[in-house]
């Protein structure tokens, strides 16, 4: 009875597993996830993790966790691989295998058989009955195909993390490190006027829709950090959606639509990451509502900044800062609980002092 129980519980067990591993590896397609023991796996390692970088200086706290994101990846796979090797020993040990021996095995030599079955094909105890040579051949099938996907997920990880970098790095000049709407704003202002801001939000609509995509199909990719310590993927995704609630508050009305279509697709994306990221304390959680990123100082600044420039406007200037308190309500909780998640700065609208650019910065270091 006791080993009808144990191969029950050891099916249900690795049925789980394979659920998980398809929905990870094979079907990271859907903001609601369930089985959840990857995102368990994430979420039990991290919170330590980030505590833990929290008492090291800044660049060693970024590059620690840094370390996090491909730690993660290699514990979720480990613990799945482990899963599957403990449940198939326990479905050895159900049906009494004997590992060339007329004495059943006992679990230890069990569990050793299933990890040797599950890494490789070949094992020097061969079962003699017709259940346990089965299973050896549906383990060492199932390891195969864990090693072939793991294998043939990392590019596609690394791709997505690439595509993604590339786009922060391409912001640092208009931007500066961390990026700030404040100065894209300036740049554009100077370089042209609404159409060429409008023009260069359209070029971020892809890029968001693809951060969006591939986020949610590989949640790990948050937790991979930029090149760059004072670069991160959120800050510059909430940059461009922080210029685009401008464009959409206070400019001329017909020379915004690519400003209303990137902003849309990026409150979109910071909405659904959110709740990817765990954030679901969200609404009860009063930080992400306090913070002010931008006052009405910082923007009277910021409009005094801009007066004379290609980005200067006549409007009533209180309707639209009431627009702009508006749109800005709908995206940045969301954009301050990931970044308070995954410990990333997210930096307020007007940066403070001397904007940091990573291309000058490079020069004078090879001097």
């Amino acid at each position: 009875m006791l080993r009808v129980l144990v191969g029950l519980l050891s099916l249900v067990a690795l049925a789980f597993m394979l659920a998980e591993f398809f929905i990870v590896f094979l079907l990271p397609r859907r903001v609601n996830r369930d089985p959840a023991i990857a995102r368990g796996i994430l979420r039990v390692l991290w919170i330590p993790w980030r505590a833990a970088a929290g008492f090291l200086p800044r660049d060693a706290a970024d590059t620690m966790l840094g370390i996090f994101g491909p730690f993660g990846l290699i514990a979720i796979l480990l613990l799945l691989s482990s899963g599957a090797i403990v449940s198939f020993a326990g479905l050895h040990w159900a049906v009494s295998t004997r590992l060339g021996s007329p004495r059943v095995a006992d679990f230890g030599n069990d569990l050793y058989f299933s990890a040797g079955a599950f890494f490789s094909a070949t094992n020097a105890a061969t079962p003699t009955g017709g259940a346990g040579k089965l299973l050896q051949i549906w383990e060492a099938a199932t390891g195969l195909g864990f090693l072939a996907i793991a294998i043939g997920y990392l590019p596609a990880l690394y791709q997505a993390f690439s595509r993604r970098e590339t786009a922060v790095a391409r912001l640092d000049p208009r931007a500066g490190s961390p990026p700030s709407a404040g100065r894209l704003l300036e740049r554009t202002g100077q370089r042209g006027g609404w159409s060429e801001l409008d023009e260069y939000l359209l070029e971020w609509e892809n890029w968001t829709a693809a951060v969006q995509e591939t986020h949610l199909s590989y949640p790990i990719l948050g937790y991979f950090r930029s090149q760059h310590v004072e670069q991160n993927w959120l800050a510059a995704l909430t940059a461009v959606v922080d210029a685009s609630a401008y464009a959409l508050a206070y400019g001329p009305e017909g020379e915004t639509e690519a400003a209303e279509l990137t902003f849309r697709m990026g409150r979109h994306a910071l909405a659904d990451l959110a709740h990817t990221f765990s954030t679901r304390r969200l609404e009860q959680d009063p930080v992400p509502r306090s913070r002010e990123r931008l006052s009405r100082e910082d923007l009277t600044e910021l409009r005094a900044r801009l007066e004379g420039s290609g980005l200067h406007s006549e409007v009533g200037e209180e309707g639209c800062a009431e627009r702009l308190e508006e749109l800005r309500q709908s995206y940045e909780p969301y954009a301050i609980a990931i970044a308070r998640h995954l410990a990333l700065e997210l930096p307020d609208w007007l940066a403070e002092g001397d904007v940091r650019e990573e291309w000058r910065a490079a020069a004078g270091r090879r001097r």
